[in-house]
């Protein structure tokens, strides 16, 4: 049996088939302008049909979430807190909950209800995360001032810690690489952040957004990428 790893980003979904630690199989899949409106789905539909999984792991980075202290309880209020920040169709999207306890943080995000039936009718083991729980938990933190860029395809999440306490958390959807930098040296400047005593750790995509990361050198003095999203080596946000 294989274990199957998907990834569903703003357009797309990422998958990759581990087989006794072996990468067999591994594929992105991103809609445009030209794809229909199901396109995410008809690909998961023959992800889930081809492979031969006895487990499931499922991680969205899917920009519909909020982020609240470990502990707080009043989940039926989980759809209002994301609505803050994005539009919720409740008829259309599922609730979950993800707990990170290395940093005392929960996020309540929506996963869309058409993708969770069609993995949950296959009846076969499946785990559900939000990809910024796992970024949280996948850095090591040292005694300074850091941000943690995750870089996607068309998608951006990144994490400010202060002396290895976590300050924020965010996950964009921007179309050009000068929106990720604008949108992040904004952030400093409301944060405190200063840009030359501060480090930038990069992971994910970092070949396709060579140009937001050369730009980027521009203005901080301490800047490591971590790693860069390698075929079958590193991929679905595995850091080691």
């Amino acid at each position: 049996m294989q274990k199957l790893s998907l990834l569903f980003t703003k357009d797309g979904l990422q998958y990759q088939l581990l087989k006794n630690k072996t990468v067999t199989e591994e594929q992105a899949n991103f809609a445009d302008e030209h794809s229909p409106a199901d396109f995410i789905e008809e690909k998961l539909l023959r992800v889930l049909k081809s492979g031969n999984a006895g487990h499931i792991s499922v991680i969205s980075a899917l920009n519909h979430f909020t982020l609240m202290p470990m502990g707080f309880a009043e989940h039926e209020l989980g759809y209002d807190l994301i609505a803050l920040n994005a539009p919720v169709v409740k008829e259309e999207e599922e609730l979950m909950l993800s707990v990170n306890k290395k940093y005392g943080v929960q996020f309540y995000y929506t996963f869309p209800k058409t993708l969770y039936r069609t993995i949950k009718e296959l009846k076969i083991p499946a785990n559900f995360n939000f990809s910024g729980e796992k970024f949280l938990n996948s850095i090591t933190a040292k005694n300074q001032k850091e941000i943690h860029i995750n870089l996607y395809h068309h998608q951006c999440e990144f994490i400010a810690l202060d002396r290895k306490k976590l300050v924020l958390y965010n996950n964009l959807d921007v179309n050009s690489e000068v929106d990720f930098l604008y949108f992040i040296m904004f952030t400093l400047s409301k944060i405190g952040f200063g840009t030359h005593e501060t480090q930038f750790l990069v992971y994910g995509e970092t070949t396709e957004n060579e140009t937001f990361i050369s730009e980027l050198r521009k203005f901080v003095k301490h800047l490591k990428i971590v790693y860069d999203n390698i075929p079958k080596r590193n991929f679905m946000m595995e850091q080691k």
